[in-house]
């Protein structure tokens, strides 16, 4: 993990419990909970961390994509007190670079990342202050705002693709119906790029599977 992307993770659980304390919340009173029929909305700061599994080249070598951090929205439904449905909402930016190819390492540019992801999960103790999660899920990858390392690479597209992820975390009910969040991911994406460059086109095929690492504070409605 880069160090300021788990900085700010660390830093944002660290705020929103100072905040809670400082906010005055009863936090000796009995717990809300999670609810059938109820909504859980939460903000997070989260760190995305592209595996890069199975990547190979036209060319040789392998692709590489960094790792980055940006805010994420999610909503959860409670169909029970234990069975919700989760829609999660983020966008991150990526550099991408092919690396040990014939030509060494290549630069190929930069891309924008919108993954929708929905996860049904089972939520442990619902009624009590700790509360863990499990979940599994699918999630749809579209790629948009690519940008070419001028001038070596004239041009970088990524597929869109549909893949699994498999989720773990936990709520913990400060006070009232405010909760404060962990969450891990792990989304399972396979893309292919296609690379006009001053040598000649260039395919790519890359397991990107970004683990997904977050903390934040939730409201239940």
């Amino acid at each position: 993990m880069k160090p300021h992307v788990c900085a700010l993770v660390i830093g944002m659980t660290a705020l929103l419990s100072a905040g809670a304390q400082a906010q005055g919340f009863d936090t000796d009173a009995p717990p809300v909970g999670k609810a059938a029929n109820s909504v859980l909305v939460r903000v997070r700061a989260i760190g995305v961390f592209p595996q890069n599994w199975n990547s190979n080249t036209s060319i040789g070598g392998t692709i590489s994509a960094t790792s980055t951090a940006a805010p994420e929205v999610d909503v959860s439904y409670f169909f029970t007190d234990n069975i919700a449905a989760e829609l999660i909402a983020a966008s991150t930016r990526h550099t991408v670079a092919a690396n040990g190819t014939v030509l060494g390492k290549v630069d190929v540019g930069s891309a924008w990342v919108l993954p929708p992801t929905v996860t049904l999960q089972y939520h442990f103790q619902p009624k009590e202050r700790f509360s863990p999660y499990l979940g599994a899920g699918l999630n749809a990858t579209w790629f948009y705002n690519t940008q070419p390392a001028l001038p070596t690479v004239t041009k970088f597209t990524l597929s869109n693709n549909v893949g699994f992820d498999l989720q773990a975390g936990f709520d913990y009910n400060v006070a009232g119906a405010w909760f404060l969040n962990f969450d891990v991911k792990q989304l399972f994406l396979n893309t292919s790029a296609r690379l006009s460059t001053v040598a000649g086109p260039v395919k790519a095929h890359t397991s990107l599977s970004p683990t997904v690492i977050g903390a934040g504070i939730g409201y239940r409605f």
